[in-house]
């Protein structure tokens, strides 16, 4: 039986995250992976996913300004498009995993399952240690009610399609069945978007999905509403989806885009007591499970805040310190920045525009049309637009969402001024460089 200080278990962007500061503070620390090194994220996930909108936005930027300076947008190879996206995947495993080895931390793969609190089996290996870290993030959901589901794909399975099929079903409305959409659309596919009620994008604003759906609409994206599937057949090599109340849809490949489920479900976590709910394992206000001594961080815990990359590298930051007796205090969110990405990009962070609504008393809301804007007027925009959220005693900005080709850029500038008091003098302060979305921000 081999011992440890800390056992890591998942290779993604939080465990890695972890591994390195602690191993810098002397402590022994293994890292298991069942799959892929390096995660989700860089692999198959919002990494690829970008690889592929360059293109996207090459190609939108160039077609809103058609008779304005371009006589006519470029053409996505979708092929070349994904060679061009395996230059960065295809390295991230090995190169994720002989970073560790390189910096003298275990590397051990298989699966894994806990024996006990302190024991944990590795396919046919036994690990002790004083204390686990579990961050094995989240694969693509699936839709058991449909019949014969399994002929669906997932996103996974999109983000290496070497061939563009001509017509695309994703069936689910959530960011990833947003941002596919918009990548197949822009490379030339008919898109389809089936939704099994009337709010897609549903932590967003309703206006703002709106308006966002009226653009993928323009750009060939059919959306279908209300639609709840309940079988898919095949019919020789295309694909029929059917709701059982009269509507069908052949298409040549259909993808099942309704969540991603946390790998919590074979850790044996119910053996030793680990509690989990739907949204994962459930954690305290210092990421300790129901047992003590192990940890959970990432996509796979159960949390109200955003599941995304970024946030687990914060919790990587806060578990280094506290597992290394730097820190004793919960851990405590920043105003969380978050993005559908795509052309246009919606973005929102802070308070949001429903919880000001609610409480009119506490919070004002200012909403600026930006498309006559000089800095979305050069570019063609389509339509872009801005919401700021204020609190009423203080006047200080909490809360904004954003739709434009910029939002990613604008909405990283909200939360900043956010994070650090919200101040209208913390904008008024600064010189941006101007002209840029930041240098907009005075005027909102």
């Amino acid at each position: 039986m081999t011992n440890y200080d800390v056992v890591i278990i998942g290779a993604g962007p939080g465990g890695l995250g972890l591994a390195y500061p602690l191993k810098q503070a002397g402590l022994n620390i293994a890292v298991v992976e069942e799959n892929l090194w390096g995660g989700t994220c860089p692999n198959r996930g919002c990494d690829p996913k970008k690889v592929l909108l360059s293109a996207v936005e090459a190609r939108m930027h160039s077609k809103y300004l058609v008779n304005n300076g371009i006589k006519a947008a470029p053409e996505i190879d979708w092929t070349a498009l994904m060679q061009f996206e395996k230059t960065f995947t295809a390295p991230v495993s090995k190169s994720s995993r002989l970073g560790l080895s390189n910096a003298d931390i275990d590397t051990i793969s298989g699966h894994a399952e806990f024996i006990d609190s302190n024991t944990l089996k590795v396919d046919d290996k036994i690990i002790h240690s004083e204390k686990f870290v579990i961050a094995t993030g989240q694969r693509p959901g699936r839709l058991m009610a449909v019949k014969n589901q399994e002929l669906m794909l997932t996103s996974t399975d999109f983000l290496k399609m070497d061939q563009l099929p001509d017509e695309i079903a994703f069936i689910g409305g959530g960011y990833i069945a947003f941002e596919l959409a918009m990548i197949a659309a822009a490379a030339g596919a008919k898109v389809h978007i089936i939704h099994h009620n009337d709010r897609p994008l549903k932590d967003f604003p309703k206006e703002y999905v709106d308006a966002l759906l009226k653009q993928m609409e323009a750009e060939n994206i059919q959306i279908h509403l209300n639609t709840d599937i309940k079988e898919i057949k095949k019919e020789t090599n295309r694909f029929i989806l059917d709701d059982e109340s009269g509507f069908t849809l052949k298409v040549d490949r259909a993808f099942v885009t309704a969540g991603r489920k946390p790998n919590d479900d074979t850790l044996n976590l119910e053996k030793i007591g680990v509690q989990t709910d739907r949204g994962g394992i459930v954690v305290n206000d210092h990421l300790e499970t129901t047992i003590k001594g192990i940890f959970a961080m990432g996509d796979v815990i159960s949390k109200s805040h955003p599941k995304l990359t970024p946030v687990s590298g914060f919790e990587a930051q806060y578990l280094a310190k506290l597992l290394n007796n730097q820190t004793a205090e919960a851990i405590d969110y920043p105003a969380i920045p978050t993005v559908v990405y795509g052309m246009p990009k919606l973005a929102q962070t802070g308070v949001k525009l429903q919880e000001a609504l609610e409480h009119e008393d506490q919070y004002q809301i200012q909403t600026n049309e930006t498309t006559d804007w000089f800095t979305y007027r050069r570019l063609g925009e389509p339509q872009a637009k801005v919401s700021v959220v204020r609190e009423r005693k203080t006047n200080k900005i909490v809360g904004a969402v954003t739709m434009s080709s910029e939002a990613e850029h604008l909405i990283n500038d909200f939360a900043t001024v956010i994070n650090h008091g919200g101040s209208a003098s913390e904008i008024n302060n600064q010189i941006w460089a101007y002209p840029t979305e930041a240098s907009d921000l005075e005027y909102m």
